[in-house]
């Protein structure tokens, strides 16, 4: 049985994966899967996600080309959380920055700081849109 039978999938037929720098541990973005893209993330080891927003199967870094390079691929206890570690190339966000999670909370959450430099505007990523 492949590990794939043992997750756990949401009614939508999805699973949450967290992406982690395999070097620093820093989490980099989480986003969906589902079964396709998780076969595909296996078998190419490069990371590959569903968009509910868009409804769409999509490779990471197919247009900015900030790929992400799979070194490990763990599931928690439940079995319905993936943790994938990866080799991040550029930015994983899509606003330019390291990490999704650029934005951290002061006192008492009015607060709102960038806690890490922005490498790329959208627009040097993406283009004009």
């Amino acid at each position: 049985m492949s590990f794939i039978d043992q997750l756990k999938w949401t009614s939508e037929g999805l699973i949450p994966a967290i992406v982690q720098d395999h070097r620093t541990g820093r989490v980099l973005m989480m986003a969906w899967m589902n079964r396709a893209s998780l076969e595909k993330t296996v078998e190419t080891r490069r990371t590959w996600f569903w968009s509910r927003s868009r409804g769409k199967f999509w490779m990471k870094g197919e247009s900015s080309g900030h790929v992400q390079v799979v070194h490990d691929i763990a599931f928690d206890c439940d079995g319905d959380t993936l943790l994938i570690q990866v080799e991040q190339t550029g930015a994983a966000c899509h606003e330019g920055y390291r990490s999704c999670f650029f934005r951290s909370i002061e006192g008492s959450g009015e607060t709102v700081r960038v806690s890490e430099a922005q490498l790329e505007t959208p627009e040097a990523i993406y283009g004009r849109k």
